[in-house]
């Protein structure tokens, strides 16, 4: 019995030992992962492209190509690092999944660094400072002047996003209606099956550019710094963190950040037009 039972106490022990060597393997491949990213000379980013101006699809030469705000910032973020970008698109919801999961080095989606995301993940300083509004048919934005106007309708918003939030906190009395994708929250409205949708304003503002019979209403939403978008990493990438600062920090100086959106809405806008 004594035999058995020192080498069930021994085998407890080896998978203890195992196991803070795995913690120990993990806190280095998260130290390391700048060095992973730049000797495998590609950053893996997790994206919607569901969400002009910030990242969104079009077609050059006949050929679908991913573009955007956001996918500007990260090419002078690969351009820094001295590596290549690979973009991967994906719902919303599975943006941060991907991340957590090891599939991507970074997400850039227009993520707000909620306190709640926080516990999870690292985030960059924050790099866009959205405002929210509202976007319905255009023929109801005269009903929608006000929140109390909102009270009881059915109000969109994007699966996992900082606006779900916004609907259930400034529309307690609102339905919320959550789905994956923007352009298919944009059909409700425009088939009437939601009266509203909540959208940041480079993104609703290239939605409404692109479909006529949509507009903005005047019911004021509120802004907070949990809304600013920021880049999400692995929990400890503290190298990595340190590089992507000092890159936004460099565009914010040169004002290259606000002409990335400017730049891509106008295009999102005449891209539309065709």
């Amino acid at each position: 019995m004594k035999k058995i039972l020192g080498f069930l106490g021994l085998a407890a022990l080896t998978l203890s030992l195992a196991a803070c060597g795995n913690g120990d393997a993990a806190k280095k491949a998260d130290a390391n992962q700048l060095k992973s990213i730049q000797d495998a000379g590609v950053i893996k980013v997790a994206t919607s492209a569901d969400f002009a101006p910030f990242e969104f699809h079009t077609v050059s030469n006949g050929k679908d190509k991913i573009v955007g705000a956001d996918v500007d910032l990260a090419n002078e973020i690969a351009k820094d690092l001295g590596v290549k970008v690979e973009f991967m698109d994906m719902e919303f919801n599975a943006v941060l999944t991907a991340l957590d999961q090891g599939k991507a080095d970074v997400a850039i989606s227009g993520i707000s660094a909620t306190k709640e995301r926080k516990k999870s993940f690292d985030f960059s300083d924050n790099y866009f400072v959205p405002e929210q509004l509202v976007v319905v048919k255009k023929e109801n934005v005269d009903k929608f002047k006000d929140l109390e106007s909102l009270a009881d309708k059915k109000i969109g918003a994007q699966k996992g996003s900082i606006q779900e939030s916004v609907v259930t906190s400034q529309l307690p009395k609102a339905q919320l209606v959550a789905l994956a994708k923007v352009p298919n929250l944009i059909v409700e409205v425009k088939q009437g099956s939601i009266d509203a949708l909540v959208l940041e304003s480079a993104v609703a503002k290239a939605y409404v550019a692109q479909n006529p019979d949509l507009a903005i209403a005047s019911a004021p939403l509120k802004s907070s710094d949990d809304e600013s978008y920021a880049i999400a990493m692995k929990k400890d990438s503290k190298e990595l963190k340190a590089k992507i600062n000092a890159v936004i920090k460099k565009l914010q100086d040169e004002n290259k950040i606000s002409e990335f959106v400017e730049k891509n809405s106008a295009l999102a806008e005449s891209q539309a037009k065709k």
